[in-house]
């Protein structure tokens, strides 16, 4: 049989394998270099619309110190690392998923810790007053609006990976962005309970994952 009969041989179907992994390895490794990009450019999309919706709280140099306020940022801070280094994974296809899992599994360990130590030390009667707060509303406002600069860049940078599960790639984007988002909230939030964090600061979460979901299934 010819090669005008469209018969190519073994070596041609060779090689154009090699081709597509060749392709496909290329795009493995730039994926990285594109998520710290979208991370750089969301961090400061979510500064930007910070800056412009709220200003960090008045006594935050005299309060940054204490327990209550250093919880939020031991808590969101990790939870932003360790979601970045899960989409680094999520983006490549087969990828071990690496350390991220533990470190995820350390911050839901610390808002327990947190959560139950509120709970030993303060009055029962206390709680309801603890875990409403007097910003609510806001939490569930602000943290969605300021994560969807991030949001936005991490779904971008997806569409240059190749993930498996376009929702629950969408979703963990979503936690990525309301992380950072809530490292900035929390420099304004004047409740620094963490009865209030584990409510409300998670349901904010949740909302932006959901929109993250989304987005992952509708673009990737």
């Amino acid at each position: 049989m010819s090669d005008d009969d469209g018969y190519r041989g073994p070596t041609s179907g060779t090689d154009h394998l090699i081709e597509i992994l060749a392709k496909d390895a290329r795009k493995w490794h730039r994926f990285g270099t594109v998520l710290l990009r979208a991370v750089a450019v969301g961090v400061v999309a979510a500064a930007v619309v910070f800056i412009i919706l709220m200003n960090p709280r008045p006594d935050l140099e005299q309060v940054v110190s204490t327990a209550r306020v250093l919880f939020k940022f031991i808590l969101t801070v990790p939870l932003a690392v360790a979601m970045i280094g899960l989409l680094d994974r999520i983006g490549r296809p087969a990828a071990p998923l690496g350390p991220w899992p533990w470190l995820l599994g350390g911050v839901g360990a610390v808002l327990v810790g947190g959560v139950g130590v509120e709970l030993a030390m303060v009055p029962s009667s206390e709680w309801g007053a603890s875990l409403i707060g007097t910003n609510a509303r806001y939490c569930l406002m602000f943290i969605p609006l300021i994560a969807i600069g991030p949001l936005v860049c991490f779904i971008v940078a997806l569409r240059q990976g190749m993930p498996a599960h376009p929702g629950l790639a969408g979703a963990a984007a979503g936690v990525a962005s309301s992380a950072i988002a809530a490292i900035f909230y929390a420099t304004h939030c004047p409740d620094d309970s963490p009865l209030f964090v584990a409510t409300w600061y998670t349901l904010a979460t949740c909302i932006v994952a959901i929109c993250g979901y989304f987005a992952g299934r509708r673009f990737l």
